[in-house]
């Protein structure tokens, strides 16, 4: 049981009073969209003075009119809709994220700010709905957070894919650990071996020197050189607009 503060006052009990009203008034615009079938998500009533506040969600446009009229004919008072995106919802109503924590956007943080699936990539994260995106749906806002450190940990790595020369020999790059500074060099069918940062060089270096077709060999650039030179940086970012 919680601990007893004080007794509660006239201003104690008017706030309860409007959180029971406003919870009557939640359920009453819920089932008034339901009863219109109308592809809306109603999380938030507040009243004000001479109006109604009501917050939904929607992804695509539709017209409200039968529903503020059935609404305003409900509670008698002059109805203000007002749509928002999944992350203001999470933003508005709050919760617990996968972290075990209250939800960054409902506590400290000031704005949105862009997050694309290139993060996630950089990250090592499994590409799935459920370990990328939060409660609002979209990609996580934390994966910003560590971006800044894994972009400069990366730099000097291979990309997957990559011909790299061992001391074993000649291999391609099927798995980097940033954190870790490790490569996973595969050297034919089931022949892998984890090696350091250090211990693996690119086959063709930026620039082709050092390497076959480089400076020290006849001239002649290898087509394998070019190979995945270019590395798509853009991705697709989360569609919801910043605030």
């Amino acid at each position: 049981m919680r601990r007893v503060i004080r007794r509660a006052g006239e201003a104690d009990l008017r706030g309860a009073d409007d959180d029971r009203a406003a919870g009557t008034e939640l359920r009453l615009a819920k089932d008034k969209a339901a009863a219109l079938k109308l592809p809306i998500k109603v999380f938030r009533v507040e009243r004000a003075p001479g109006r109604l506040n009501v917050y939904y969600t929607c992804d695509e446009r539709i017209d409200v009119r039968d529903f503020v009229r059935d609404l305003a004919g409900a509670t008698a008072a002059r109805i203000e809709l007002r749509q928002l995106g999944g992350r203001d919802e999470a933003k508005a109503v709050g919760g617990i994220g996968t972290c075990g924590l209250t939800l960054c956007c409902s506590t400290w943080l000031p704005e949105f700010v862009p997050v694309s699936i290139k993060m996630a990539k950089d990250q090592g994260l499994v590409l799935s709905p459920t370990k990328v995106a939060g409660q609002c749906g979209r990609l996580k806002c934390c994966l910003v957070y560590e971006q800044a450190a894994y972009a400069e940990m990366r730099k000097g790595l291979p990309k997957l894919g990559k011909r790299v020369v061992t001391a074993r020999g000649e291999g391609r790059v099927v798995e980097v650990d940033v954190m870790r500074q490790r490569i996973r060099v595969s050297f034919g069918p089931g022949e892998t071996e984890v090696l350091t940062a250090s211990e693996v060089k690119p086959l063709f270096p930026p620039g082709g020197a050092g390497g076959p077709g480089g400076a020290g060999g006849r001239g002649e650039t290898s087509p394998a050189a070019h190979e995945d030179d270019h590395e798509d940086d853009g991705g697709p970012t989360d569609g919801e607009p910043q605030r």
